[in-house]
């Protein structure tokens, strides 16, 4: 545990820097190699599990989502809540990776294998968490829809905070109180009560920074943080679920006392899309 607060405190300070402060480049160029090192360790428990995958063509399309973001937020019609390019590439990528792959592949009793877990790792790793990006440099409609609920720069600090929060909490009252097991099959020491106390506490964060922000729509903040608290428990779970089927506990031994890069992400992964498809709901509905 000690080693698990110190690795935490450690890594705190520069995560928030990027989250709040960062120039647009460092960012990115933080996000690329977050985005890449966590579809390796994907690769590594796909690999463990006996499934062979494709992973340049993975690595390649990856990197290639979050600069297809990166792109909506400079190059595309910044009053819409969704730009083009991430749109085409993720069009494109199926049949284009499916079609290359038919020449790669050496064995075609292998191709439905590779070419499902390089498309999976694709969709699972660059595509969810390259939605990171919007959230960081949003475009006008982002922005306005976010406006009564949070200051438009401070969305991802949202998204950390309250999943950071949920974390914690969850850890705290499962530890204290947790005696139902939530999915053993899964993870086996996640208990309903955890479940619960995470889910208020990552409440509780988000009402603490409405308080902060002097937010004039306290409802949709709250709905915002169950929403991503919620999302943010699923992502743990399917993360878990992933280490498990290669008989893991984590996904690699990267960060002392958190296990690897993927076991960091793995709420982001479900949340940032989740949050930022609210965010859109939200301005269309107020259209």
């Amino acid at each position: 545990m000690r080693l698990r607060v110190v690795t935490a405190l450690v890594l705190m300070p520069p995560v928030l820097y990027l989250v709040l402060w960062a120039p647009e480049w460092l960012f990115m160029a933080a996000l690329l190699v977050v985005v890449l090192r966590t579809a390796f360790e994907y690769f590594e428990i796909s690999r463990t599990c006996g499934l062979g995958a494709f992973r340049w063509l993975g690595y390649a399309v990856c990197a290639a989502l979050c600069l297809a973001q990166w792109a909506d937020v400079h190059w595309f019609n910044q009053s819409a809540p969704s730009g083009s390019a991430i749109l085409i590439l993720a069009s494109l990528t199926i049949p284009l990776a499916l079609t290359i792959l038919l020449v790669w592949t050496r064995d075609l009793h292998d191709y439905l294998g590779a070419a499902s877990i390089t498309l999976f790792g694709i969709f699972y790793v660059g595509l969810l968490l390259s939605w990171l990006v919007p959230l960081r440099f949003p475009n006008v409609a982002i922005a306005q829809a976010a406006a009564p609920v949070m200051p438009p720069g401070q969305i991802l600090l949202f998204l950390f905070l309250v999943n950071w929060a949920g974390d914690i909490f969850a850890y705290l009252v499962g530890k204290g109180i947790g005696r139902v097991l939530l999915f053993p099959r899964i993870s086996p020491k996640k208990t309903l009560e955890g479940s619960l106390g995470g889910l208020a506490g990552s409440l509780l964060v988000a009402w603490a920074l409405t308080r902060w922000w002097k937010t004039s729509d306290l409802k949709t903040a709250m709905l915002l943080a169950g929403l991503v608290a919620i999302a943010g428990q699923a992502g743990d779970l399917v993360e878990s679920a992933l280490n498990r089927s290669a008989d893991r506990k984590d996904s690699a031994s990267l960060l002392p006392g958190h296990g690897g890069l993927l076991d960091r992400v793995d709420s982001l992964i479900l949340s940032a899309p989740v949050l930022w498809a609210a965010l859109v709901v939200k301005g269309l509905l107020a259209r």
